[in-house]
Protein backbone atom coordinates (compact mmCIF):
# COMPACT_ATOMS: atom_id res chain seq x y z
CA UNK A 1 0.00 0.00 0.00
CA UNK A 2 1.35 2.88 -0.80
CA UNK A 3 1.23 5.97 1.57
CA UNK A 4 -1.90 8.80 1.89
CA UNK A 5 -1.59 12.03 -0.84
CA UNK A 6 -4.38 14.07 1.22
CA UNK A 7 -6.69 13.95 4.57
CA UNK A 8 -9.92 15.61 3.12
CA UNK A 9 -12.37 16.59 5.63
CA UNK A 10 -15.87 17.16 4.69
CA UNK A 11 -18.01 19.75 6.97
CA UNK A 12 -20.44 18.20 9.24
CA UNK A 13 -19.11 14.49 7.36
CA UNK A 14 -16.88 11.47 7.46
CA UNK A 15 -13.40 11.35 7.08
CA UNK A 16 -11.95 10.52 3.48
CA UNK A 17 -8.04 9.25 3.06
CA UNK A 18 -7.05 9.04 -0.28
CA UNK A 19 -4.31 7.42 -1.65
CA UNK A 20 -2.68 6.56 -4.74
CA UNK A 21 -2.74 3.02 -4.40
CA UNK A 22 -4.89 0.99 -1.76
CA UNK A 23 -5.40 -2.84 -2.00
CA UNK A 24 -7.88 -4.09 0.18
CA UNK A 25 -10.48 -7.22 -0.28
CA UNK A 26 -13.42 -5.22 -1.83
CA UNK A 27 -13.50 -2.30 -3.85
CA UNK A 28 -17.42 -0.34 -3.77
CA UNK A 29 -17.92 1.92 -6.68
CA UNK A 30 -20.84 4.09 -5.13
CA UNK A 31 -21.96 5.67 -1.87
CA UNK A 32 -25.88 5.30 -2.36
CA UNK A 33 -27.59 3.56 0.27
CA UNK A 34 -26.62 -0.01 -1.63
CA UNK A 35 -23.04 0.83 -1.45
CA UNK A 36 -23.02 2.24 1.79
CA UNK A 37 -24.68 -0.80 3.46
CA UNK A 38 -22.40 -3.32 1.38
CA UNK A 39 -19.70 -1.73 3.07
CA UNK A 40 -20.71 -0.99 6.02
CA UNK A 41 -21.91 -5.21 6.56
CA UNK A 42 -18.10 -5.79 5.23
CA UNK A 43 -16.33 -4.08 7.37
CA UNK A 44 -18.08 -5.24 10.17
CA UNK A 45 -17.69 -8.61 9.24
CA UNK A 46 -13.95 -7.91 9.25
CA UNK A 47 -13.78 -7.18 5.36
CA UNK A 48 -11.23 -4.54 4.27
CA UNK A 49 -13.63 -2.65 2.14
CA UNK A 50 -13.01 1.17 0.30
CA UNK A 51 -15.73 2.70 -1.43
CA UNK A 52 -15.81 5.13 -3.61
CA UNK A 53 -18.35 8.06 -3.77
CA UNK A 54 -17.96 10.38 -6.75
CA UNK A 55 -19.91 13.79 -5.15
CA UNK A 56 -18.34 15.56 -1.81
CA UNK A 57 -21.47 15.15 0.45
CA UNK A 58 -24.45 13.27 -0.17
CA UNK A 59 -26.64 15.77 -0.29
CA UNK A 60 -29.09 15.66 -3.67
CA UNK A 61 -32.53 16.15 -3.38
CA UNK A 62 -33.33 13.54 -6.17
CA UNK A 63 -33.35 10.79 -3.86
CA UNK A 64 -36.21 9.07 -2.26
CA UNK A 65 -36.39 9.41 1.31
CA UNK A 66 -38.97 6.41 2.27
CA UNK A 67 -36.70 3.97 4.42
CA UNK A 68 -39.01 1.06 4.39
CA UNK A 69 -39.48 -1.99 7.13
CA UNK A 70 -37.27 -4.46 5.12
CA UNK A 71 -34.77 -1.27 5.78
CA UNK A 72 -35.51 -0.51 9.19
CA UNK A 73 -35.45 -4.19 10.02
CA UNK A 74 -31.35 -4.11 8.80
CA UNK A 75 -30.28 -1.41 10.97
CA UNK A 76 -32.13 -3.18 13.88
CA UNK A 77 -30.23 -6.92 13.51
CA UNK A 78 -27.19 -4.40 13.22
CA UNK A 79 -28.15 -2.65 16.86
CA UNK A 80 -28.59 0.53 15.07
CA UNK A 81 -32.04 1.09 15.06
CA UNK A 82 -33.23 3.18 17.90
CA UNK A 83 -29.62 5.84 16.93
CA UNK A 84 -31.01 6.17 13.17
CA UNK A 85 -34.58 7.03 14.38
CA UNK A 86 -33.38 9.63 16.69
CA UNK A 87 -32.26 11.63 12.86
CA UNK A 88 -35.61 13.73 11.83
CA UNK A 89 -38.10 11.80 10.10
CA UNK A 90 -41.59 10.92 10.25
CA UNK A 91 -43.49 7.42 10.51
CA UNK A 92 -45.70 6.33 8.06
CA UNK A 93 -48.02 3.82 9.54
CA UNK A 94 -50.53 3.78 6.86
CA UNK A 95 -50.30 4.30 3.40
CA UNK A 96 -53.08 6.72 2.64
CA UNK A 97 -54.19 8.83 -0.72
CA UNK A 98 -56.41 11.55 -1.85
CA UNK A 99 -58.93 10.50 -4.58
CA UNK A 100 -61.09 12.83 -6.00
CA UNK A 101 -61.28 15.09 -2.69
CA UNK A 102 -62.07 11.41 -0.67
CA UNK A 103 -59.14 10.12 1.96
CA UNK A 104 -58.73 6.28 1.01
CA UNK A 105 -56.72 3.85 3.07
CA UNK A 106 -54.17 1.87 0.61
CA UNK A 107 -52.02 -0.33 3.21
CA UNK A 108 -51.46 -0.52 6.84
CA UNK A 109 -47.94 -1.06 8.00
CA UNK A 110 -48.68 -1.50 11.84
CA UNK A 111 -49.56 -5.33 11.96
CA UNK A 112 -46.33 -6.21 9.80
CA UNK A 113 -44.46 -8.43 13.13
CA UNK A 114 -41.24 -6.00 12.40
CA UNK A 115 -39.28 -4.31 14.97
CA UNK A 116 -40.55 -0.72 13.29
CA UNK A 117 -43.80 -1.40 11.15
CA UNK A 118 -43.52 1.72 9.67
CA UNK A 119 -42.61 3.83 6.89
CA UNK A 120 -39.22 6.44 7.95
CA UNK A 121 -39.99 9.16 5.75
CA UNK A 122 -36.42 10.65 6.51
CA UNK A 123 -34.37 12.80 3.36
CA UNK A 124 -31.43 10.22 2.29
CA UNK A 125 -28.43 12.69 2.73
CA UNK A 126 -29.35 11.45 6.58
CA UNK A 127 -29.90 8.34 5.95
CA UNK A 128 -26.60 7.90 3.93
CA UNK A 129 -24.88 10.02 6.81
CA UNK A 130 -25.60 8.36 9.28
CA UNK A 131 -24.28 5.10 7.38
CA UNK A 132 -21.20 6.92 6.76
CA UNK A 133 -20.60 7.75 10.41
CA UNK A 134 -21.07 4.32 12.01
CA UNK A 135 -19.18 2.34 9.26
CA UNK A 136 -16.02 5.43 9.60
CA UNK A 137 -15.63 3.73 13.43
CA UNK A 138 -14.18 0.68 11.93
CA UNK A 139 -10.35 0.43 10.58
CA UNK A 140 -11.57 -1.80 7.83
CA UNK A 141 -13.91 0.79 6.02
CA UNK A 142 -12.15 3.61 4.02
CA UNK A 143 -14.61 5.82 2.44
CA UNK A 144 -13.16 7.95 -0.53
CA UNK A 145 -15.78 11.29 -1.28
CA UNK A 146 -14.85 13.08 -4.01
CA UNK A 147 -13.65 10.09 -5.93
CA UNK A 148 -15.53 9.56 -9.42
CA UNK A 149 -14.73 5.64 -11.24
CA UNK A 150 -13.93 6.26 -14.57
CA UNK A 151 -12.38 2.73 -15.48
CA UNK A 152 -12.03 -0.78 -14.67
CA UNK A 153 -8.64 -2.25 -13.88
CA UNK A 154 -7.96 -5.36 -15.51
CA UNK A 155 -5.98 -8.09 -15.13
CA UNK A 156 -5.68 -11.25 -18.17
CA UNK A 157 -9.53 -10.40 -18.54
CA UNK A 158 -10.96 -10.58 -14.98
CA UNK A 159 -11.89 -7.16 -13.14
CA UNK A 160 -9.21 -6.00 -10.37
CA UNK A 161 -9.81 -3.02 -9.26
CA UNK A 162 -11.08 0.67 -10.28
CA UNK A 163 -9.25 3.85 -11.17
CA UNK A 164 -10.74 7.17 -10.06
CA UNK A 165 -10.08 10.46 -10.45
CA UNK A 166 -10.02 12.62 -7.46
CA UNK A 167 -9.12 16.44 -7.02
CA UNK A 168 -5.77 15.21 -5.71
CA UNK A 169 -4.88 13.18 -8.31
CA UNK A 170 -5.64 9.70 -9.33
CA UNK A 171 -6.62 6.70 -6.97
CA UNK A 172 -6.24 3.23 -8.17
CA UNK A 173 -7.68 0.44 -5.95
CA UNK A 174 -7.57 -3.16 -6.20
CA UNK A 175 -9.45 -6.15 -4.62
CA UNK A 176 -10.42 -9.42 -4.56
CA UNK A 177 -13.83 -8.27 -5.28
CA UNK A 178 -15.52 -5.22 -7.06
CA UNK A 179 -19.13 -4.64 -6.29
CA UNK A 180 -20.79 -1.91 -8.79
CA UNK A 181 -23.31 0.28 -7.12
CA UNK A 182 -22.88 3.57 -9.22
CA UNK A 183 -26.47 3.70 -10.20
CA UNK A 184 -29.01 3.33 -13.24
CA UNK A 185 -26.03 4.89 -15.00
CA UNK A 186 -23.10 3.16 -14.01
CA UNK A 187 -20.34 3.55 -16.02
CA UNK A 188 -18.27 0.52 -14.18
CA UNK A 189 -21.06 -1.58 -15.99
CA UNK A 190 -21.37 0.00 -19.24
CA UNK A 191 -17.31 -0.82 -19.69
CA UNK A 192 -17.59 -4.75 -18.37
CA UNK A 193 -20.05 -4.67 -21.06
CA UNK A 194 -22.87 -6.58 -19.34
CA UNK A 195 -26.22 -6.54 -21.61
CA UNK A 196 -29.08 -4.45 -20.09
CA UNK A 197 -32.77 -4.90 -21.02
CA UNK A 198 -34.61 -2.06 -20.88
CA UNK A 199 -38.62 -1.37 -20.32
CA UNK A 200 -41.13 1.02 -21.66
CA UNK A 201 -41.56 3.41 -19.18
CA UNK A 202 -44.93 5.26 -20.05
CA UNK A 203 -44.68 8.18 -17.08
CA UNK A 204 -41.79 10.61 -16.13
CA UNK A 205 -42.10 12.95 -13.01
CA UNK A 206 -41.56 16.29 -12.24
CA UNK A 207 -39.56 16.87 -8.49
CA UNK A 208 -39.73 20.56 -7.01
CA UNK A 209 -40.43 21.68 -3.29
CA UNK A 210 -42.89 23.86 -1.69
CA UNK A 211 -42.27 25.90 1.76
CA UNK A 212 -44.23 23.94 4.48
CA UNK A 213 -45.58 25.27 7.42
CA UNK A 214 -47.49 24.23 11.10
CA UNK A 215 -51.12 24.90 9.19
CA UNK A 216 -50.44 22.28 6.31
CA UNK A 217 -51.32 19.69 8.54
CA UNK A 218 -50.76 15.61 7.91
CA UNK A 219 -51.43 15.61 4.22
CA UNK A 220 -51.71 12.06 2.70
CA UNK A 221 -49.00 11.03 0.63
CA UNK A 222 -50.46 10.79 -3.16
CA UNK A 223 -53.32 12.80 -4.50
CA UNK A 224 -55.19 11.73 -7.92
CA UNK A 225 -57.39 14.19 -9.81
CA UNK A 226 -58.38 14.57 -12.80
CA UNK A 227 -55.58 14.05 -15.70
CA UNK A 228 -53.11 14.56 -12.56
CA UNK A 229 -51.18 12.44 -10.00
CA UNK A 230 -49.54 14.55 -7.06
CA UNK A 231 -46.86 13.08 -4.28
CA UNK A 232 -46.08 14.82 -1.13
CA UNK A 233 -42.87 14.16 1.26
CA UNK A 234 -42.74 16.11 4.26
CA UNK A 235 -39.57 17.64 4.67
CA UNK A 236 -40.06 19.01 8.06
CA UNK A 237 -39.35 23.09 6.44
CA UNK A 238 -40.45 22.38 2.88
CA UNK A 239 -42.98 19.76 1.07
CA UNK A 240 -41.25 17.64 -1.38
CA UNK A 241 -43.33 17.38 -4.59
CA UNK A 242 -43.48 14.75 -7.40
CA UNK A 243 -45.97 15.52 -9.84
CA UNK A 244 -46.40 12.64 -12.60
CA UNK A 245 -46.30 13.39 -16.33
CA UNK A 246 -46.43 11.52 -19.22
CA UNK A 247 -43.49 10.83 -20.97
CA UNK A 248 -41.90 13.54 -23.02
CA UNK A 249 -44.94 15.87 -21.61
CA UNK A 250 -42.64 17.79 -19.33
CA UNK A 251 -41.37 19.10 -23.03
CA UNK A 252 -44.65 20.68 -23.66
CA UNK A 253 -44.99 22.72 -19.99
CA UNK A 254 -41.12 23.58 -20.69
CA UNK A 255 -42.45 25.08 -23.70
CA UNK A 256 -45.26 27.11 -22.28
CA UNK A 257 -43.68 28.45 -19.18
CA UNK A 258 -44.45 27.96 -15.39
CA UNK A 259 -47.79 28.93 -15.11
CA UNK A 260 -48.97 26.12 -17.32
CA UNK A 261 -47.60 23.53 -14.65
CA UNK A 262 -49.40 25.61 -11.86
CA UNK A 263 -52.65 25.82 -13.87
CA UNK A 264 -52.09 21.93 -14.11
CA UNK A 265 -51.29 21.93 -9.99
CA UNK A 266 -54.11 24.15 -8.77
CA UNK A 267 -57.17 22.18 -8.65
CA UNK A 268 -54.99 18.99 -6.82
CA UNK A 269 -52.88 20.88 -4.66
CA UNK A 270 -54.09 20.52 -0.62
CA UNK A 271 -52.40 23.52 0.11
CA UNK A 272 -52.61 27.29 -0.08
CA UNK A 273 -52.97 28.08 -3.93
CA UNK A 274 -50.91 31.23 -3.37
CA UNK A 275 -47.69 28.57 -2.52
CA UNK A 276 -47.98 27.88 -6.31
CA UNK A 277 -46.19 31.60 -6.57
CA UNK A 278 -43.40 29.53 -5.54
CA UNK A 279 -42.65 28.20 -8.81
CA UNK A 280 -41.43 31.47 -10.54
CA UNK A 281 -39.64 29.83 -13.22
CA UNK A 282 -38.57 26.34 -14.93
CA UNK A 283 -34.87 26.25 -12.67
CA UNK A 284 -37.40 25.11 -9.85
CA UNK A 285 -38.10 22.37 -11.10
CA UNK A 286 -36.15 19.19 -12.18
CA UNK A 287 -37.02 16.28 -14.68
CA UNK A 288 -37.02 12.74 -13.72
CA UNK A 289 -36.50 10.59 -16.25
CA UNK A 290 -38.26 7.20 -15.16
CA UNK A 291 -36.07 4.29 -16.67
CA UNK A 292 -37.06 1.14 -15.81
CA UNK A 293 -34.25 -1.31 -16.88
CA UNK A 294 -31.97 -4.56 -15.54
CA UNK A 295 -29.04 -6.52 -16.11
CA UNK A 296 -29.09 -10.02 -17.96
CA UNK A 297 -26.04 -10.94 -16.13
CA UNK A 298 -24.84 -8.89 -13.17
CA UNK A 299 -21.41 -10.71 -12.71
CA UNK A 300 -18.29 -10.82 -15.00
CA UNK A 301 -14.97 -12.19 -13.08
CA UNK A 302 -13.81 -9.85 -10.21
CA UNK A 303 -16.96 -7.90 -10.38
CA UNK A 304 -20.42 -8.28 -8.97
CA UNK A 305 -23.32 -4.92 -10.19
CA UNK A 306 -25.84 -4.39 -7.45
CA UNK A 307 -28.67 -2.35 -6.72
CA UNK A 308 -29.59 0.33 -9.41
CA UNK A 309 -26.73 -0.44 -11.52
CA UNK A 310 -27.92 -3.83 -11.74
CA UNK A 311 -31.90 -2.75 -11.83
CA UNK A 312 -33.31 0.63 -12.40
CA UNK A 313 -36.37 0.76 -10.35
CA UNK A 314 -39.26 2.61 -11.05
CA UNK A 315 -40.15 5.17 -8.51
CA UNK A 316 -43.70 3.24 -7.91
CA UNK A 317 -43.86 2.45 -3.82
CA UNK A 318 -40.68 4.24 -2.92
CA UNK A 319 -39.62 0.58 -3.40
CA UNK A 320 -36.18 0.60 -5.41
CA UNK A 321 -34.21 1.98 -2.28
CA UNK A 322 -35.03 -1.10 -0.37
CA UNK A 323 -35.00 -3.56 -2.98
CA UNK A 324 -31.07 -2.32 -3.10
CA UNK A 325 -30.55 -2.68 0.60
CA UNK A 326 -31.72 -6.24 0.01
CA UNK A 327 -29.46 -6.57 -2.45
CA UNK A 328 -26.41 -5.25 -0.48
CA UNK A 329 -27.52 -7.57 2.23
CA UNK A 330 -27.16 -10.68 0.39
CA UNK A 331 -24.39 -10.00 -1.61
CA UNK A 332 -22.51 -9.30 2.21
CA UNK A 333 -23.89 -12.54 3.12
CA UNK A 334 -22.43 -14.24 0.35
CA UNK A 335 -18.89 -13.02 -0.29
CA UNK A 336 -17.96 -12.58 3.61
CA UNK A 337 -16.82 -15.82 4.21
CA UNK A 338 -14.85 -15.72 1.19
CA UNK A 339 -13.29 -11.97 1.72
CA UNK A 340 -12.78 -13.02 5.39
CA UNK A 341 -10.89 -16.31 4.49
CA UNK A 342 -8.42 -14.27 2.04
CA UNK A 343 -9.74 -16.09 -1.15
CA UNK A 344 -10.87 -14.66 -4.76
CA UNK A 345 -14.53 -15.10 -5.80
CA UNK A 346 -14.96 -16.91 -8.39
CA UNK A 347 -17.45 -16.14 -11.33
CA UNK A 348 -19.82 -18.87 -10.08
CA UNK A 349 -19.91 -17.23 -6.62
CA UNK A 350 -20.05 -14.04 -7.59
CA UNK A 351 -23.36 -15.07 -9.63
CA UNK A 352 -24.43 -16.60 -6.19
CA UNK A 353 -26.36 -13.04 -5.57
CA UNK A 354 -27.62 -13.14 -9.14
CA UNK A 355 -29.48 -16.35 -8.22
CA UNK A 356 -30.88 -15.22 -5.15
CA UNK A 357 -31.78 -11.77 -6.34
CA UNK A 358 -32.47 -12.23 -9.91
CA UNK A 359 -36.52 -14.05 -9.41
CA UNK A 360 -37.40 -11.17 -6.88
CA UNK A 361 -36.23 -8.38 -9.14
CA UNK A 362 -38.06 -9.45 -12.16
CA UNK A 363 -41.00 -10.06 -10.60
CA UNK A 364 -41.30 -7.15 -8.44
CA UNK A 365 -40.43 -4.76 -11.94
CA UNK A 366 -43.51 -6.16 -13.81
CA UNK A 367 -45.60 -5.42 -10.85
CA UNK A 368 -44.14 -1.55 -10.82
CA UNK A 369 -44.55 -1.40 -14.94
CA UNK A 370 -48.04 -2.73 -14.37
CA UNK A 371 -49.28 -0.06 -11.85
CA UNK A 372 -47.22 2.74 -13.70
CA UNK A 373 -48.00 2.18 -17.10
CA UNK A 374 -51.77 0.96 -16.52
CA UNK A 375 -53.03 2.66 -13.05
CA UNK A 376 -50.49 6.17 -12.92
CA UNK A 377 -50.74 6.33 -17.21
CA UNK A 378 -54.22 5.95 -17.08
CA UNK A 379 -55.26 8.22 -14.08
CA UNK A 380 -53.10 10.96 -16.54
CA UNK A 381 -56.09 10.36 -18.85
CA UNK A 382 -59.05 9.99 -17.09
CA UNK A 383 -61.25 13.03 -16.88
CA UNK A 384 -64.13 11.32 -14.55
CA UNK A 385 -64.00 11.07 -11.12
CA UNK A 386 -64.40 7.63 -10.25
CA UNK A 387 -61.83 6.18 -7.71
CA UNK A 388 -60.90 2.87 -9.56
CA UNK A 389 -62.12 -0.39 -8.28
CA UNK A 390 -58.54 -2.11 -7.25
CA UNK A 391 -58.20 1.15 -4.86
CA UNK A 392 -62.23 0.91 -3.63
CA UNK A 393 -61.55 -2.85 -3.26
CA UNK A 394 -58.35 -1.50 -1.08
CA UNK A 395 -59.79 0.64 0.87
CA UNK A 396 -62.74 -1.56 2.11
CA UNK A 397 -60.37 -4.24 2.73
CA UNK A 398 -57.82 -4.34 5.52
CA UNK A 399 -56.81 -8.25 4.52
CA UNK A 400 -55.66 -6.43 1.09
CA UNK A 401 -54.17 -3.47 2.83
CA UNK A 402 -51.39 -5.29 4.73
CA UNK A 403 -50.96 -7.65 2.00
CA UNK A 404 -50.00 -4.72 0.22
CA UNK A 405 -48.11 -3.16 3.15
CA UNK A 406 -46.15 -6.42 2.86
CA UNK A 407 -45.10 -6.10 -0.80
CA UNK A 408 -44.28 -2.66 -0.01
CA UNK A 409 -42.70 -2.22 3.15
CA UNK A 410 -41.11 -6.16 3.05
CA UNK A 411 -40.56 -7.14 -0.63
CA UNK A 412 -40.83 -10.79 -2.01
CA UNK A 413 -37.82 -11.60 -0.39
CA UNK A 414 -36.40 -10.62 2.67
CA UNK A 415 -32.55 -10.94 3.55
CA UNK A 416 -30.58 -11.04 6.85
CA UNK A 417 -27.44 -9.12 8.16
CA UNK A 418 -25.10 -12.00 8.03
CA UNK A 419 -24.09 -13.33 11.47
CA UNK A 420 -20.22 -12.04 11.60
CA UNK A 421 -21.94 -8.31 11.11
CA UNK A 422 -24.86 -8.46 13.32
CA UNK A 423 -24.92 -6.79 16.68
CA UNK A 424 -23.91 -8.67 19.53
Amino acid sequence: MNGPLDEVKEDNGPVSTVFSGLDVDCCIVGGGPCGMMAGLLLARAGVRVAVLEKHVDFLRDFRGDTVHPSTLEVMAELGMLDELLKRPHTELKELTGDFFGKRVKLADFSELGTTAPFVALMPQWDFLDFLARQAAKLPQFTLLMGSEARSLVFDQGRVVGVRAAHAQGVVEVRAKATVVADGRDSLMRKQAGLPLRSYHSAVDVLWFRLSRTPEDGDQALGHVSRGCVLVLLNRGEYWQCACVVEKGRAQYYEQEGIESLRAKLRPILPLPPERLEELDGWNRVKLLSVEVNRLRRWARPGMLCIGDAAHAMSPVGGIGINLAVQDAVAAARLLTPLLRAGRTPSLWQLKRVQRRRSFVTHLTVRLQLLIQNQFLSGRLHDTSARIPWPVALLNRSPWLRRAAARFIGLGLRREHVPASAAAG
